[in-house]
């Protein structure tokens, strides 16, 4: 065997070819040898190789073909343009930086040619992705040979923003008491992915307190509804509807609008003509919504009976009556329009003078006992869905009452009359001739209480408390 010692091989003229070997040879390189490459290598049956660039792009520029790209979107959608007049083998890469492409999307701009045989442009919208193409020819374009995301290989916990944010535990709880947006901006995934199944209470705005020249009929609480997910244990209320499919909501990264009815308004003025309450407002969350409580009745002077009929609503609104003992004038529905479990119940009807108490989430309304007493407002219902034992604002302790019925109001102004009590969860008394009224608590979704429209003592209008929704997952 020959051997040749030389420091460097050359081409006979200057940028020439050196070969090596004829076609058929094989040449050895012996253990141990280490070959350096500075230069571009090519030939060697390896194809789609890419080198990263760690500067990170955080604008809109033109991919170079061999080259791996991170992109930054924090500050705005950026565009990536393809390379032209690409041949086949040619390869880019492009990779979400630091998870922003969900709400910045990266577009990967085809630059004329197909991409997957389409002439469409590539949009990378999902957080923490990345993606490698190859050019093949004119029919294919830009192939897809590689998309990854870290959701692909953990099992990814739910995370959300909107609202007032307290952690208890391994789980978190949005509590919304005004309109907002409960966004997901990653669903749980792999065997986290019971945990997409989230816990909440719907809580509509409470209905209005009725008026007349008997004794003014309370509101109904506001419709509530819940549900308690297995994934995030906590007692909840006897209506937790978990067992029914149609109640569960599963949330993936998305917005949810989230609504909170405004309490009703108060019946208000002196007879003859007292002006009517008005229902509570809408609370929703997804597929989810509870309806406004319903007003009490309005009674008096020239108005038909028929306005003292308590209103219906998510809990029905209380009756009010005149003197006659005999002639009660009924409350409203609850549970209206129907849902299983029942959002709320029916209001009482007023009779003797008194009114009613409006239903609640818990219990129907009392029907007025007679001269000198009005009807107490049905009970709401306990959650411990956000207790004050959590990290964070102070939320509700555990077994906190919402959607409380208002209480009937009795009319006369003699004899220390009774007026009756607010149902536990917000809902207010029945107010005493001549008071500056009884407003259902805000973000309860109690109810107002029952009024006096008589012209020689009447007293304010009694508006029922606004809604709340609470949405609670386990994000650890």
């Amino acid at each position: 065997m020959s051997e040749i010692k030389v420091n460097k091989i050359s081409p006979r003229t200057n940028c020439g070819t050196t070969t090596l070997g004829d076609s058929g040879d094989t040449i050895s390189i012996p253990a141990g040898v280490t070959i350096t490459n500075s230069g571009t290598a090519s030939g060697f049956g390896s194809t789609g190789e890419i080198s990263w660039d760690t500067t990170v792009k955080t604008g809109d520029f033109t991919g170079v073909s061999g080259v791996g790209y991170f992109v930054n979107t924090a500050g705005g959608a950026v565009a990536v343009t393809l390379p032209g007049s690409p041949s086949a083998g040619n390869v880019i890469g492009v990779s979400d930086y630091n998870s922003t492409a969900f709400s910045n999307a990266i577009t990967i701009n085809r630059n004329s040619q197909k991409i997957n045989g389409a002439t469409n442009n590539l949009t990378i919208s999902k957080a923490n992705a990345a993606i490698q193409l190859v050019y093949i020819d004119a029919t294919t374009g830009w192939q897809t040979v590689f998309t990854g995301n870290t959701n692909d290989i953990l099992n990814t916990a739910l995370t959300a923003t909107g609202g007032t944010i307290t952690e208890c535990g391994d789980c978190k709880i949005h509590t919304f008491t005004s309109p907002g947006t409960f966004t997901v901006t990653n669903a749980a995934s792999g065997s986290c992915a019971p945990n997409n199944v989230v816990s909440y209470i719907v809580v509509a705005g409470g209905g209005g307190g009725g008026t007349g020249d008997g004794g003014g009929g309370g509101g109904g609480a506001g419709g509530y509804r819940e549900v308690v997910s297995p994934t995030t244990p906590y007692t909840g209320s006897p209506l937790d509807g978990y067992p029914s499919a149609p109640n569960r909501i599963t949330v993936s990264a998305q917005a949810y609008p989230i609504t909170v009815g405004a309490g009703g308004n108060g019946a208000g003025g002196v007879i003859p003509n007292p002006s009517a309450g008005t229902n509570g407002g809408v609370s929703t969350f997804s597929t989810i919504s509870s309806a406004g409580g319903g007003a009490g009745g309005n009674f008096g002077g020239g108005l038909p009976a028929s306005c003292g009929v308590g209103k219906n609503g998510g809990s029905g609104g209380a009756g009010t009556s005149q003197s006659n003992p005999s002639t009660p004038i009924a409350g409203g529905s609850g549970n209206t329009p129907p849902v299983s479990p029942p959002q709320g119940q029916n209001g009482g009807g007023g009779a003797g003078n008194t009114g009613g108490g409006g239903g609640g989430a818990g219990a129907a309304g009392q029907t007025a006992p007679g001269p000198g007493q009005g009807g107490n407002g049905g009970i709401g219902v306990p959650t411990g869905i956000n207790p004050s034992t959590c990290v964070g604002t102070p939320g509700p302790a555990p077994g906190r009452y919402f959607a409380g019925g208002g209480g009937g109001n009795n009319e006369s102004p003699g004899a220390a009359p009774t007026q009756g009590t607010g149902g536990s969860g917000g809902g207010a008394a029945g107010d005493a001739p001549g008071n500056s009224g009884n407003a259902g608590t805000v973000n309860t979704g109690g109810a107002g209480g029952g009024m006096d429209s008589n012209p020689s003592h009447p007293s304010a209008a009694h508006n029922g408390g606004s809604g709340i929704v609470i949405i609670r997952y386990k994000f650890q």
